[in-house]
């Protein structure tokens, strides 16, 4: 469930009662990184997080440190077809089209609550090599249109291969009525809960395969 806040309630009512902005301004689209400076991230991560950002659209990164492989955290992210493994605001998914592989798409349903009934969603990279899955959300009934989320994973540099950084960064419509900060705290919310629950799931997995 979404964290008992008073902010939180009042975004998810404010996101949830407006309409979405027509932001299709190409000529207005910025190259954004929202990796922190402090946060150690290879050069060959980082590219996967740099978006082009319309003057309505918001772009935030979240990342979480998970206590198990590489290996481990990936066989859950990388499972287009089964998102609601980890993503507890996920109801059902289905896959309406493709078999898992790039240009697949799914349909998502939420849970009640959420700016959301469902969700079509389209499989644009799956990399098994190094780690990278993305998908963008290309119809559905819901209020934060454009959405675009890259998710990388890489081994902390000093963890010994048993400890993996997850990034997970996206770009957004602002809601009509919104501020950018006030979308961006609401996704940000939703994905940092996504990340913690699948460091629950991978680390107890690790734990299990541990010998």
């Amino acid at each position: 469930m979404l964290p008992n806040s008073q902010n939180s309630s009042y975004l998810l009512q404010r996101i949830n009662s407006n309409t979405t902005a027509n932001c299709k301004q190409p000529h207005q689209l910025q190259r954004h990184t929202p990796i922190p400076c402090t946060t150690q991230v290879p050069d060959s991560v980082v590219k996967y997080h740099t978006h082009l950002v319309g003057p309505n659209q918001c772009c935030s990164a979240v990342i979480q440190r998970i206590s198990a492989p590489v290996s481990t955290v990936w066989s859950v992210v990388r499972r287009f077809d089964n998102p609601q493994a980890y993503k507890h605001f996920v109801k059902s998914c289905h896959l309406i089209d493709g078999d898992g592989n790039v240009g697949t798409l799914r349909e998502v349903r939420v849970i009640s609550g959420l700016p959301a009934v469902n969700s079509t969603e389209k499989l644009e990279i799956l990399d098994e090599e190094r780690h990278v899955i993305s998908f963008s959300v290309v119809g559905g009934d819901h209020r934060l249109a454009n959405y675009r989320s890259v998710t990388t994973l890489h081994p902390e540099p000093s963890g010994n291969g048993i400890t993996t950084i997850v990034v997970e960064s996206y770009v957004v419509d602002v809601p009509m009525g919104n501020t950018r900060d006030e979308t961006c705290v609401f996704v940000d919310t939703i994905v940092k809960c996504n990340l913690q629950w699948l460091a629950q799931i991978a680390e107890n997995l690790g734990r299990r395969k541990a010998p």
